[in-house]
């Protein structure tokens, strides 16, 4: 590859939305369960290594050595050069999605521009709704070709699940992450924007106890085996009854004596009966959960960071510490 179209035509066919890598990894859900976990960290490790060779091939084609600004003298010391990093936004969202992964989910992703059909009404939410009032809308001037369907940006990645269950008779498993988008002010713990993992599991005779055990597995490996979490009762217009997850926690471990205190890390509950018969499956034979997960949160925890908006600054100083 001597060309940068070249170059990205290679990463396109390798490492794009459509490429041999992503779709490798989003294959997990056909690996039977023991070889799950080893399968995962093959595809991660492979996804690391292209990544890398594109950046450094992305290098080369761009020194003025390649340009033909003049001959390479070869015993000059090299430039020195900063070793890039995955995002700490984009690392957990991956871990995320490897978790789940590895307990049988398959990863979707869907459309950051969505209809308000999707967004709200498919998701018991209609027109008038109270709920509609939490989520600070950011809406698009003109509807879709239709012109009777309004666009806004999603304020959660929800919507995916619906346009999943439209399409795909149970049992049905997916995580749905990407950008959410919300009108309000910004402040230590809320951004405009932020990224979410989203999770629906759909079948015959799927319980409450099926969403705990699933969530407390996540929590495990997340934070560690010795994690601790209780469900508290919450309000969510599309599942019924709606929970909130919390994790015991203690801000600074190894620093002191700080007495531990429970975090909120996703909502959660039963999909709503409405929810399921919007999309044709039989409320009275199918049951399910679904849950929300704010990445950033899941990060902040992790690292010991107090701020969000540190994660879109773009502080060098700040994304150095995950290099």
């Amino acid at each position: 590859m001597s060309s940068r179209e070249d170059l990205e035509t290679w990463r396109v066919t390798f490492l794009g939305r459509r490429g041999e890598v992503t779709l490798l990894k989003r294959s997990i859900s056909g690996v039977h369960p023991d070889e799950r976990r080893g399968f995962g960290r093959a595809a991660n490790a492979a996804a690391l290594a292209l990544e890398s060779a594109f950046a450094v091939k992305t290098a080369a084609i761009d020194s003025p050595a390649a340009d033909g600004a003049g001959p390479m003298d070869v015993t000059l010391p090299g430039w020195p050069t900063q070793v890039g990093s995955i995002h700490p936004v984009t690392a957990t969202m991956r871990e995320i999605c490897t978790a789940f992964a590895s307990m049988g989910f398959e990863i979707v992703e869907g459309p950051e521009v969505e209809l308000d059909h999707y967004n709200f009404e498919m998701l018991n939410i209609p027109k008038h709704h109270p709920a509609r009032d939490s989520f600070s809308t950011l809406w698009i001037d003109h509807s879709d070709p239709s012109g009777e369907r309004p666009l806004l940006l999603r304020t959660h990645t929800s919507p995916m699940q619906v346009r999943t269950m439209e399409t795909q008779a149970p049992p049905v498993r997916v995580v749905v992450p990407g950008k959410v988008y919300r009108y309000e002010a910004t402040d230590a713990t809320h951004e405009w924007h932020f990224t979410q993992v989203e999770g629906l599991a759909v079948d015959r005779g799927i319980t409450f106890a099926d969403l705990k055990g699933t969530l407390y597995e996540f929590a495990r490996r997340l934070f560690g085996e010795k994690v601790r979490a209780r469900f508290r009762c919450d309000y969510f217009p599309f599942v019924e009854p709606g929970a909130e997850m919390a994790i015991a926690w203690t801000p600074k471990r190894g620093q002191g004596d700080e007495a531990e205190d429970w975090i909120e890390i996703l909502g959660a509950g039963m999909v709503h009966p409405n929810v399921l018969a919007g999309v044709g499956y039989d409320p009275d034979v199918y049951t399910g959960f679904a849950f929300g997960i704010g990445v950033e949160r899941i990060a902040m925890l992790r690292n010991g960071i107090d701020d969000i908006r540190l994660f879109y600054a773009n502080d060098i100083r700040f994304l150095r510490q995950f290099s």
